[in-house]
């Protein structure tokens, strides 16, 4: 007995030598990267739980389950698109550096890892319109240019910039897209809302009226949702799971993000004696859109300057749109993603450690930057502008007078979010054409049948 224990033990002290080790499977660093893609993959696709949630409670209740089916829509159809021809367009092989020629419907392309996590960014870039159309634009109508946006719009942007385009050639910076995704959805925003006009009762003469939204908290747990994602946005952009790269991007956006918190809260104490929670809500949002160009660039000090002026910029871009431009955005999209997104692109024209005016070398970054910049803004306008021009040859892009008074989530899908009867005292519910609730009445059929 003695002499078998021995030998068992000799055996186990071979299994665990080196030599026995190295034959052991190890994992790959190819696995370790597709394993931190598509976890930055889960976090992007989560945004749109936050895009939902800010986008409802900035706005008023009679709305919510409009808004609620627009960000399901886009998170379904951008993918849909992005397959047939989007990525074809935006990563295929480049024809005259405009766009991408081949590789439709993911013909040849063996990482489909890579299609996903670009899918959740195309779905971003087009949600980024919701908010700003909420509250007054036919469904069917948003859905057509969510068509436009996802399968050609932005593709075409992504080629120059991220594939093998022109602003690419010329040395653009744009690491996780301040420009290709945030910019590219908020000037197709604006460009609707130009369209569409404001919210009935926004605006009379020269007084700019508040509508408030009815569920602060909600957009702020959305704020805090759209938080946690970036990190998987900006972190997953570096593609693989370089120990020394995430780490970085990880902490400038989270600094940038906190900045723009806290210089929008101070900022609006100044400016209106009281520290706003939505603009503050918003300053999150506005840091995270200005670090997300540079943030692979530029140095914990340099993102934390980034941050601050972008809280700036958004409680200014928020307060002129609205005051003296009279655009209605509910949401204040345009200014986010738009105004702080230009802000981000050209700040890595400034502060990159490689490249930086600010670190000695030279305009020559920050002129490439503007001039990609002005080529997006132009680009989008005019394609979203036609496409809409063109929708409203057939029909209005915006619901009636008396569809926006009684709210999209009647008049759009034929029932509320919220259900605020009561049943106190035995009383029963009564529906909207003042005949018993659905419930109700099959509580009174299996009343009758038990009698019966």
């Amino acid at each position: 007995m003695i002499k078998k224990i021995a030998l068992l033990l000799l055996f186990s002290l071979f299994l665990t030598t080196p030599a026995f080790a190295e034959t052991e499977p190890a994992v790959s660093q190819s696995t370790v990267d597709m394993l931190w893609v598509m976890l930055a993959a889960f976090l992007v696709f989560f945004m749109h739980a936050g895009f939902a949630m800010v986008e409802s409670g900035f706005t008023r209740s009679k709305n919510s389950l409009n808004i609620i089916m627009k960000n399901f829509l886009t998170i379904s159809i951008g993918p849909m698109l992005f397959y047939l021809i989007g990525y074809g367009i935006m990563f295929g092989e480049t024809s005259g550096t405009l766009f991408g020629s081949d590789s439709f419907l993911l013909s040849g392309v063996e990482d489909i890892g890579f299609f996903v996590f670009q899918a959740m960014f195309v779905a971003t870039c087009a949600t980024i319109i919701s908010g700003a159309v909420a509250e007054r634009m036919k469904l069917g109508m948003y859905v057509l240019i969510v068509i436009a946006m996802t399968g050609v719009i932005y593709p075409v942007v992504g080629h120059w910039i991220w594939a093998d385009g022109w602003l690419a050639e010329l040395g653009f910076s744009d690491f996780a897209g301040s420009t290709v995704v945030h910019l590219t959805g908020a000037a197709g925003a604006l460009t609707v809302v130009l369209f569409l006009g404001p919210r009935l009762g926004k605006y009379t003469g020269k007084k700019v009226n508040v509508i408030p939204g009815h569920n602060i908290p909600m957009g702020a747990l959305g704020v805090f949702i759209l938080w946690l994602g970036w990190f998987g946005f900006n972190g997953g952009s570096t593609l693989e799971a370089d120990p020394e790269l995430i780490p970085m991007v990880i902490a400038t956006t989270l600094m940038s993000s906190a900045a723009g918190l806290i210089s929008t809260a101070l900022y609006s104490q100044l400016r209106f004696k009281q520290i706003d929670a939505s603009l503050a809500l918003n300053g999150v949002l506005a840091g995270l859109v200005g670090i997300t160009a540079g943030t692979a660039e530029v140095s914990i000090v340099g993102s934390i300057v980034i941050g601050l002026i972008s809280g700036v910029l958004l409680v200014e871009g928020i307060t002129f749109f609205d005051t003296k431009l009279k655009i209605d955005d509910p949401v204040g999209a345009t200014t986010v993603h738009g105004l702080c997104g230009v802000w981000g692109t050209l700040a890595v024209g400034l502060f990159s450690l490689d490249t930086g005016l600010l670190y000695g070398f030279g305009a020559n970054q920050l002129l490439v930057q503007a001039i990609g910049v002005l080529a997006v803004i132009l680009w989008t306008m005019i394609t979203v502008g036609g496409v809409t021009f063109v929708l409203t040859r057939f029909s209005s892009i915006r619901v009636s007078e008396e569809e926006e008074e009684i709210g999209l989530d009647l008049s759009e899908h034929g029932s509320r979010a919220y259900e605020f009867k009561d049943t106190l005292g035995g009383r029963e519910s009564i529906d909207s054409k003042g005949e018993l609730g659905l419930a109700d009445r099959l509580n009174n059929l299996n009343e009758s049948k038990a009698t019966s």
